[in-house]
C-alpha cells in the first residue's frame, strides 16, 4: 500500500508571516518653466510619491504606499490595488525590484514586504487622491529627503533609496528618458533629464559619444525636414541646435555612460 506524501504535511508545523505586504516606490520627474528673458531649459525634479499615515503604527509619518495581499491575489495584483486604494493611481506599469524581511521591521509582527517601483511622466500622477489608510499623498522631492535623512515609517526609507539606485540604473543603461522627452529633442534636453534622477552623471564628451559611439548607434537619429535637411531648434538656446529621437532600438552596452 503506498502513502500519499500529502499526508505527511501539515501546515500546524510552520510558522507563517502575519503579513505580506506589498511596497510601492513610484518617482516622477516635475517640470517647471523658468522665469527669464533669456532662453533656458525648464527647472526638473525628480520626486516620490509618499503617503501621510493616519493609523497605527506611525501614525502621521510619510511612508510609501502600500499595503496587505489578500489570499486570492498574487504581489503584482496587491500593489496595483493599494496603490490605487491608497492614492488614486492607476494603470502605472511597476517593476518588482526586492524583498524586505529583517526581525522587527514591523511592530506589527512578522511582515515580509514585497518591494515595487516606477518611473512614470508626471502625468500619471496629476489626479491622486488620498484614500483608505493615507491621510495625505504628495509628491516630495528625493534630493531633500536625501539630504535631510528625514525618515520614513516602516524601513520605507531603505526601500526607497534602494528603489532610487534602481532607476538610477534604469536612466543609464535603458531609454527610459523618452518618457520625459518629447518626441523630437536636443542633446542638452536629454542630458538634462538623466542629470535629474543620476545627479553625479559627468560626461564631458555626451554629445559627441551619443553622435559617434558604436553601442550607441541606431538608437538616436537626427531628424530632418521634409527636403532632408538637419531640424533644428532654438526653444531653450540662443543658437539652434539640431533635433533628435529615439528610434526603438536597444542599446548593447551603457547608453549614456
Amino acid at each position: 500500500m503506498t502513502t500519499d506524501p500529502a499526508s505527511n504535511y501539515s501546515a500546524r508545523n510552520y510558522r507563517t508571516p502575519d503579513g505580506a505586504p506589498a511596497d510601492i516606490a513610484i518617482f516622477t520627474i516635475t517640470t517647471e518653466q523658468r522665469l527669464k528673458a533669456t532662453k533656458s531649459l525648464p527647472m526638473r525634479e525628480l520626486k516620490v510619491l509618499l503617503i501621510k499615515r493616519k493609523v497605527w503604527p506611525f501614525e502621521g509619518m510619510l511612508a510609501l504606499p502600500g499595503g496587505f495581499s489578500r489570499e486570492t491575489e498574487s504581489m503584482y495584483d496587491t500593489a496595483r490595488r493599494e496603490l490605487r486604494e491608497e492614492t488614486g493611481v492607476d494603470g502605472v506599469h511597476m517593476e518588482y525590484f526586492n524583498v524586505y524581511s529583517e526581525p522587527g521591521r514591523d511592530p506589527r509582527g512578522w511582515m515580509i514586504s514585497h518591494a515595487f517601483l516606477a518611473l512614470v511622466h508626471e502625468d500619471r500622477l496629476l489626479y491622486r487622491k488620498a484614500a483608505d489608510d493615507a491621510a495625505e499623498v504628495g509628491l516630495y522631492a528625493v534630493k531633500e529627503i536625501v539630504e535631510s535623512r528625514l525618515e520614513l515609517a516602516f524601513d520605507h526609507r531603505r526601500i526607497m533609496l534602494d528603489a532610487l539606485e534602481q532607476i538610477r540604473r534604469m536612466m543609464l543603461i535603458t531609454a527610459i528618458a523618452k518618457e520625459f522627452l518629447p518626441e523630437q529633442f536636443t542633446l542638452s534636453e536629454l542630458y538634462q533629464v538623466i542629470r535629474t534622477v543620476v545627479p553625479d552623471f559627468e560626461e564631458s564628451n555626451f554629445i559627441r559619444k551619443m553622435k559617434s559611439t558604436q553601442s550607441r548607434s541606431g538608437v538616436l537619429e537626427e531628424v530632418t525636414d521634409a527636403m532632408g535637411n538637419p531640424k533644428k531648434s532654438n526653444e531653450f538656446s540662443q543658437r539652434a541646435a539640431q533635433l533628435y529621437r529615439f528610434t526603438g532600438e536597444l542599446p548593447r552596452l551603457s547608453l549614456y555612460g
